[in-house]
């Protein structure tokens, strides 16, 4: 599957060819560089490593260091693998948007906002519990009864409960490519992906 590694600038909306204002995400997509070719002699299977973002020399290790100094490039904040990939690539050479085509679908991956420690109403939809009279006030938003009493005595696993919500990978498919600049690498995709602005995410062809 071949793909870029980008960074989430924002939403906006544009006009589709209908004539309809659809909302879209705009992605700073590459350039990435080609940081590892792996081969099925030496690695067992074949992919290629793709590297996006730039990192300061300081903030990264030694070993990080001398494994973008064979590509011949600067230590990188995320780098990701991708098999299968299109191009016959080597190592030093860079990817861009020219990847993609508009109106072609892509996929992409991300992690979702970490909301935090959040209720079973926000975090499950849950309807909450009891009425708003009869002094209940402090019961709306309650998850309720959590199941059995002297048996079996316990709390099942998996029971939708309070906890903490949202920082987890999630991968939104199916996402039409509206506008590719070259110019500036961005890519504008129809409808909303996962993650915060400025987040990194990874497209998929």
């Amino acid at each position: 599957m071949s793909g870029l590694i980008g960074k989430k600038i924002g939403m906006t909306s544009l006009y589709d060819t209908d004539g309809q204002l659809v909302g879209c995400t705009v992605i700073e997509a590459g350039p990435c560089v080609v940081t590892q070719v792996r081969t099925t002699e030496k690695d067992g299977y074949e992919a290629v490593q793709l590297a996006y973002g730039e990192r300061g020399e300081k903030n990264a290790t030694k070993a990080l260091s001398g494994h973008y100094k064979k590509a011949g490039t600067t230590p990188k904040v995320k780098a990701h693998e991708f098999k299968e990939f299109e191009q016959d690539l080597k190592l030093g050479d860079t990817v861009g948007v020219d990847l993609f085509e508009e109106g072609t679908f892509v996929s992409v991956t991300g992690k979702s906002k970490g909301k935090g420690f959040q209720g079973v109403v926000k975090r499950h939809g849950f309807n909450g519990v009891g009425e708003t009279t009869h002094g209940q006030h402090d019961r709306s938003r309650a998850p309720g009864s959590l199941g059995g009493s002297s048996y079996p005595a316990r709390v099942f696993k998996g029971l939708r409960m309070a906890g903490r919500k949202g920082g987890e990978q999630y991968t939104t498919e199916n996402l039409k490519v509206v506008k590719i600049d070259k110019d500036k690498n961005l890519l504008v995709l129809r409808g909303a992906i996962p993650g915060a602005k400025g987040s990194m995410v990874i497209i998929w062809k």
